[in-house]
């Protein structure tokens, strides 16, 4: 469910009511809007978990004992890949927002075909059709790009 700024509620249909949708219908304004809730939730919880770490990375705590120490300083270590990881992630989820904006969320953007309902649902982040992905991923296999 989601709220309008006007204060309605709009119901969003369930990912089973999304895939029963007609080919016809393929990103029509309640599919869009479908992928921005879930996009936008996705940025919430991206923003919390990089404000918890800050928070966790404050504390400094003193651990007399080294190997004590190390864990601390491997766990901080791996908090930090994983925002990383995240971070780059946020970047995709506002990139997919854009596009959901401008109109052109959905399409493939080597080909312009769809990309495919259970695949958005998969990686709502996707900006290639799983041929197309596939294409990229072995050339990069075969030249190293």
């Amino acid at each position: 469910m989601t709220t309008k700024s006007n204060g309605s509620t709009t119901q969003l249909p369930t990912e089973q009511e999304l895939l029963a949708m007609p080919e016809s219908d393929y990103m029509n304004s309640v599919q869009l809007e479908f992928f921005k809730d879930r996009l936008r939730t996705l940025e919430l919880e991206i923003l919390a978990n990089a404000g918890a770490t800050t928070e966790n990375l404050r504390e400094t705590q003193f651990v007399p004992d080294p190997a004590d120490r190390a864990t601390i300083e491997e766990e901080h270590a791996l908090e930090l890949r994983t925002r990383d990881r995240e971070r780059k992630l946020l970047k995709k989820v506002q990139q997919s927002i854009a596009l959901i904006d401008s109109g052109e969320y959905g399409w493939c953007e080597e080909t312009g075909e769809p990309i495919g309902l259970l695949r958005l649902l998969a990686r709502p982040t996707a900006t290639l059709s799983l041929e197309a992905q596939e294409r990229r991923e072995k050339r990069q296999k075969m030249f190293g790009d």
